[in-house]
């Protein structure tokens, strides 16, 4: 086992710590077209900020942009995004797109294993992705290469359940790919091994882990609604709903990201093609997704429908990481746009140019606007935000300003000079 050689396709937030874990015990290369990435990693240096410049530097990965480098491998792993389309429809390019990549790097004389981790719903490995190996390649399925599916659990910014330290859900087309695939992610985190029932078993418990955090989450936001008309602040109830011991601790935010926001829609797809109507699916990801133009309204009503400076500190889809993808903040600076506001975006993580490039946002550092906002809104939990004194938060204030702190960023001991707002 230790003689393979392995292929990551995808040296993202899933594939680069992945292979530099493997890259610890096996013959890794890890391969992207983005000549750009392959080239700062190479210089140490992460943007996703899941690794350090020293754990980079001490790696034996081998990294490639060039794909007769990746040609010949034992075992190809896929870790390629699945996001979807404006129609919120399953969009499986960027995997047929690697799917296809792969198929020309097998060696007919040395059969291989293609391991999926990409989220998908059940079926698409061996249905989709294994009939088009087949037809780029022009090997078969059996003799030339086997699927296998693992679904990634990283979870962008966690340095506690890191991919060598959580138990990986392992499945092969038949027990020998089986076992090679655990031995193989068993040697990175302990032999902590599931070995899944069948592919579509393992694809589809992926799929459901991350539909049910959604529908968790959408019943949070909806009884936070539901509470504001009895002007209730939900951080108030659950701070008493929590001393039950089997209360589920959920709490009400922004659902984005590239998985949460994003996999119900593929179970959802599948569940309609054989007939189903997926009503609750549906029912979280619809609430979910209008949190923030109800945010920006209650924000809209407060500050009394006059056009106002609003500063929104955080733009990333969630706290301490600089990944911009599929935030949902945007639904509430959009709004507030919308509704005639001036609406300042800071963010101390996320990258100035891809701001621009994906939501056509200006950053702005908080301290060179002095007391100028009207309106101060938390929408991400960074650490830097959280360490902030109200004296910080006051000095971006104007005269009677105030402030809205959606993630119960600030709970000073004190009793701030400002009107504090909170879900």
């Amino acid at each position: 086992m230790h003689d393979n050689k392995i292929i990551v396709i995808g040296l993202g937030y899933v594939g680069l710590p992945l292979a530099v874990a493997l890259a610890d015990h096996f013959d890794v290369t890890g391969f992207d077209i983005d000549r750009g990435r392959v080239a700062e990693l190479g210089r140490g240096e992460d943007r996703t900020r899941e690794l350090t410049a020293e754990r980079l530097a001490s790696s034996k990965l081998k990294l490639t942009c060039e794909p007769e480098e990746a040609r010949g491998g034992d075992i190809y792993i896929v870790t390629v995004p699945t996001p979807v389309d404006d129609a919120n429809r399953p969009d499986l390019s960027p995997l047929l797109s690697a799917t296809r990549s792969v198929a020309g790097l097998i060696d007919r004389e040395r059969p291989a294993i293609v391991v999926y981790e990409s989220t998908v719903y059940p079926g698409v490995t061996e249905d989709i992705c294994g009939p088009e190996l087949e037809r780029v390649s022009g090997l078969s399925r059996g003799p030339h290469f086997k699927l296998g599916y693992s679904p990634e659990r990283i979870n962008p910014g966690d340095r506690e359940h890191t991919v060598d330290r959580i138990v990986k859900v392992v499945a092969g087309e038949d027990a020998d790919t089986t076992e090679r695939l655990s031995a193989m992610y068993g040697a990175i985190n302990g032999g902590k091994i599931f070995k899944a029932a069948s592919i579509k078993a393992a694809e589809a418990a992926k799929v459901i882990e991350n539909a049910q955090r959604d529908i968790n989450i959408a019943f949070m936001n909806e009884i936070t609604q539901i509470f504001a008309k009895l002007d209730l602040s939900i951080w108030d109830v659950l701070a008493a709903a929590r001393t039950k011991w089997n209360f589920l601790p959920f709490e009400p935010g922004l659902v984005g990201g590239h998985c949460i926001g994003v996999d119900p829609y593929y179970l959802a797809h599948r569940a309609r093609e054989l007939g189903h109507e997926p009503r609750i699916i549906l029912a979280g990801r619809e609430t979910n997704d209008g949190m923030g133009a109800w945010v920006a309204d209650r924000l809209h009503e407060r500050l009394g429908a006059n056009r106002s400076r609003i500063l929104v500190l955080g733009l990333t889809f969630k706290e301490n990481v600089p990944d911009l993808r599929n935030s949902r903040v945007i639904d509430v600076i959009s709004r507030l746009q919308w509704l005639g506001h001036e609406v300042l975006v800071a963010d101390p993580l996320a990258d100035a140019a891809e701001a621009r490039h994906e939501y056509g946002l200006e950053l702005v550092d908080p301290a060179t606007l002095g007391q100028s906002a009207d309106l101060v809104l938390g929408a991400v939990a960074h650490d830097e935000y959280r360490g902030w004194s109200a004296k910080d938060v006051a000095g971006l204030l104007a005269p009677s300003g105030q402030v809205a702190d959606l993630k119960r960023l600030w709970q000073w001991d004190e009793q701030p000079s400002f009107e504090m707002w909170t879900l």
